[in-house]
């Protein structure tokens, strides 16, 4: 992405059982379908941080995802933060 006008970002922090059940990677397939850049890591604490940055729209179904997760998946929560748009992130990793 070259541009960030037209374009969200946001930091989602995920509370559940959302480690060792495939999220980060189900996020990761699902942000690259909508064609969306950012990452996903797991926190020492048990809960899953997701930077997701693309078309409004695009976010919001990525959320969207956050919010149910892979099937083996439980979440209880996820807070969202409006970010900046960078100019930087070129693909989805996970970390």
């Amino acid at each position: 992405m070259t541009t960030t006008e037209g374009t969200r970002r946001v930091q989602a922090i995920v509370s559940g059982r959302v480690q060792g059940v495939f999220f980060r990677a189900s996020v990761r397939e699902r942000a690259r379908e909508l064609g969306l850049v950012g990452s996903a890591r797991n926190l020492p604490d048990g809960r899953v941080e997701v930077e997701l940055q693309g078309p409004p729209q695009a976010v919001e179904q990525g959320l969207a995802h956050c919010r149910e997760g892979p099937p083996m998946a439980v979440v209880e929560h996820v807070e969202v933060t409006e970010r900046d748009p960078r100019r930087d992130l070129t693909d989805f990793t996970v970390r």
